[in-house]
């Protein structure tokens, strides 16, 4: 990837002491390419690294904050590239990192609306705080697809989801911003058209209390996300489900906007 690759992807603006980073694939519905990712890791680590930058929030253009991996690239892959790169990500793509290989450990809030599936669930739950609007629909679509849902369960259960956790990573089935908030793991729920503005509101009490201090939360916040997910990933990385039948079958259909199956298990 070259750096002509990643521009305008994500868009970039601090007002006082608050970054705003704007995925921007609209017409994508912001679906994770591995430039997307590359860009926002980018943009994060220029809000890591701006001295007067205190809280950053991530959110989406347009009519979702990300419909998930982009399935054309990431996830119908030759055989040999899944073998080379050890899954779907591309090496310096992998949304994994984009907050745990911080320096100085800044507070992070996501503020999604529309539609937050499969990648961008763990991009939002891996942020410090969480304001979604109103109706705000969530998938772990690594289930029906066939990747297993290890890594979101571990996510949700660290925020505290414990049994509704469970059930939507072994369901894959939607569920709503409200469902969020009764199960403890999002922070606010915004009117429609709000959750910009509530998501500022919130940064800005963040913000009142001395930097230092907060980010010492943050890091400890993070470095216990960090292991757990880690130990999940040695876990179920040895399964290689990429390489099933069963995803092979599930990302086709996907892309040829069928109803996939039957899923053989193997």
């Amino acid at each position: 990837m070259t750096q002509s690759d990643l521009e305008g992807l994500v868009e970039y603006e601090r007002k006082g002491n608050i970054v705003t980073l704007t995925l921007n694939r609209p017409e994508k519905l912001n679906a994770f390419s591995d430039e997307l990712v590359a860009a926002l890791m980018e943009g994060l680590r220029r809000f890591d690294g701006d001295n007067e930058a205190h809280l950053a929030i991530i959110t989406g253009k347009g009519r979702a904050f990300s419909s998930g991996a982009d399935v054309h690239q990431r996830q119908l892959r030759s055989r040999e590239e899944f073998e080379k790169y050890g899954g779907p990500q591309a090496f310096g793509a992998h949304s994994s990192d984009l907050l745990t290989k911080s320096v100085n450990w800044k507070p992070v809030i996501a503020a999604p609306h529309g539609y937050v599936l499969g990648l961008a669930i763990g991009i939002v739950f891996e942020c410090d705080l969480v304001v979604a609007e109103e109706g705000t629909k969530f998938q772990i679509t690594e289930t029906p697809r066939g990747l297993g849902a290890s890594k979101y369960w571990g996510l949700l259960n660290y925020r505290g989801g414990a049994a509704f956790g469970t059930e939507v990573a072994l369901t894959g089935r939607f569920f709503t911003a409200e469902e969020c908030l009764a199960a403890g793991l999002i922070n606010r729920v915004a009117p429609k058209g709000k959750f910009l503005e509530v998501a500022n509101e919130l940064a800005q009490e963040v913000c009142k209390n001395p930097p230092l201090s907060v980010r010492a939360t943050v890091r400890t916040r993070r470095w216990y996300m960090e292991q757990l997910t880690r130990e999940i990933m040695m876990q179920t990385a040895p399964l290689k489900l990429y390489l099933s039948e069963d995803f092979k079958e599930a990302a086709r259909a996907f892309a040829e906007k069928r109803k996939p199956g039957p899923f053989k298990g193997r």
